[in-house]
């Protein structure tokens, strides 16, 4: 039997009937996920797949890990079931102190971590910033070179397992504040001002042309996203509820950096 199919077997397993050669299975596929040899969401010529049985193996690591005192330092402990990952100097990140990433989630050398927080199941590109008291949700996919500015939040998912979960793809600037949740796609190099929040039933409104267009869960490529709100009827009445509006395109640019500048001072984004 293959890794899937095995993982599959066990997740309908009661976890006492768990013998310790599966657990030890089990705790490879993690180890594999926390060392970037697998991933739970990846982007193929046809598009981004989700490998169930990786998010079954997360989910049967929480049934058949233990709680316990995890010590960083005499002065500073958790309680928790998944340890926190031990940075040796060696994997070429960046970790400023109280960044933290669980164990199971995989940080690619070059990346920058401020004090922030990443979930298992994770994945951060090269180049990427995770700004000031950011969050990474359990799975996210954080491409290369993004850019997660302060308190920013991505939505972690692991049930139902064959769900998508948040993927921001190189390149994608993602202003302070913005909340991005519920299995949306972020493509390359979209530009999001601060305090966006989107998630699977927000409308994304094209307003740059002559006429509207519509998106859901999905800001296309290069795109540059403020907060807006649409009118909608209730029994109570009228009233405006949250959406997100595309007002410009980021010009493509072999140099990113001028043109994510460009497209800030262009359309006025505050970030």
């Amino acid at each position: 039997m293959t890794d899937p199919q095995i993982i599959s077997a066990l997740f309908e397993k009661e976890t006492s009937q768990i013998q310790p050669d599966e657990k030890n299975l089990i705790k490879d596929v993690i180890a594999r996920l926390d060392q970037g040899k697998i991933r739970v969401c990846e982007k193929t010529d046809t598009g981004w797949i989700t490998r169930e049985w990786i998010k079954k193996a997360i989910l049967l690591y929480f049934r058949i890990q233990k709680m316990e005192v995890i010590e960083l330092s005499p002065e500073l402990n958790f309680v928790d079931k998944i340890p926190v990952k031990k940075w040796t100097g060696q994997e070429g990140v960046r970790a400023v102190p109280m960044a933290i990433a669980r164990y199971g989630s995989f940080i690619e050398s070059g990346a920058i971590l401020m004090p922030s927080y990443t979930n298992i199941g994770a994945y951060v590109g090269s180049g990427t910033m995770i700004d000031t008291w950011a969050t990474v949700g359990s799975c996210a996919q954080i491409g290369q070179h993004v850019h997660l500015s302060g308190g920013v939040g991505i939505g972690g998912v692991l049930e139902p397992v064959q769900a998508q979960p948040v993927i921001i793809e190189d390149h994608a600037f993602i202003g302070s504040r913005c909340i991005i949740v519920e299995g949306v796609k972020i493509e390359k190099g979209a530009v999001l001002g601060a305090g966006v929040t989107i998630t699977a039933s927000t409308k994304i409104i094209d307003v740059s042309g002559s006429t509207t267009k519509e998106y859901k869960s999905v800001v296309p490529a290069n795109s540059v996203v403020i907060p807006g709100s649409i009118q909608k009827k209730f029994p109570a009445g009228e009233f405006g509820v949250n959406c997100a509006l595309i007002i410009g395109q980021r010009k493509e640019s072999t140099d990113l950096k001028t043109s994510l500048t460009q497209a800030l001072r262009d359309f006025q984004v505050s970030v």
